[in-house]
């Protein structure tokens, strides 16, 4: 019986998935797709930041005339979550302010989608890719062990070489996620203030709505 556990665990350590250098080549593979995520998400971001205050002024000018579709040529200028939420409401502003805040509530959902796109994966492997560097270094060690019952005269020196290679493993893991973590966080706080700008401009233009100049439609 021993013999037999000996033999399957043997044939166990010589299969590939067993062998240490695939978590390293892992973890580097991943970390370079979250970078590319991470420089992704932030031109994204970039490219959709505009100041919603001085936004929200040239809408008041244009709402305060009655030019509605001067308003909506304005927000069709940009590409931001803010401006998107506000467009849909305003192209849809002669159904009246109840159906115009469950039309702004569906747009927000789906620019919330857009802005949280790839966000999971850089949490995915912030949670995980310390575990991986784990699961790398518990092979490296095992390996190390293995090859200390082959030469037990040099035993301190195998396998603190062994160890030492071994935990590579787990820096690079926490290497790859603790960035990975940071871009998650600082992303996550982006989308939460753009949604509140969004939240801002949306609530603003039912204001705008609810009052005693109810926009009317154009029939020229």
């Amino acid at each position: 019986m021993q013999n037999a556990n000996e033999d399957l665990v043997s044939t166990l350590m010589s299969l590939p998935i067993f062998e240490a250098e695939w978590v390293l080549w892992l973890l580097f593979a991943l970390s370079l797709i979250s970078v590319a995520v991470m420089l992704e998400r932030a031109i994204f971001y970039w490219r959709r930041s505009i100041d919603v205050h001085a936004v929200r002024g040239i809408l008041t000018k244009f709402i305060g005339q009655g030019d509605l579709n001067g308003a909506i040529v304005f927000l069709k200028g940009f590409d931001s979550m803010e401006t998107n939420v506000t467009l849909f409401g305003l192209r849809d502003c002669y159904r009246g302010p109840e159906a115009v805040e469950d039309l702004v509530a569906g747009a927000m959902s789906e620019e919330r989608q857009r802005y949280e796109r790839r966000l999971g994966f850089l949490a995915t492997i912030g949670n995980n890719a310390p575990f991986i560097g784990l699961f790398g270094t518990v092979l490296g060690i095992i390996h190390a062990f293995q090859d200390l019952s082959g030469n037990m005269a040099e035993a301190s020196t195998i396998v603190m070489a062994g160890i030492s290679e071994a935990l590579v493993a787990t820096a690079v893991g926490l290497l790859v996620a603790v960035p990975a973590v940071i871009a998650f966080n600082t992303f996550k706080s982006k989308v939460k203030i753009r949604t509140s700008h969004a939240d801002l401009l949306a609530k603003w233009l039912l204001a705008q709505l609810k009052g005693d100049d109810q926009p009317k439609r154009d029939e020229g």
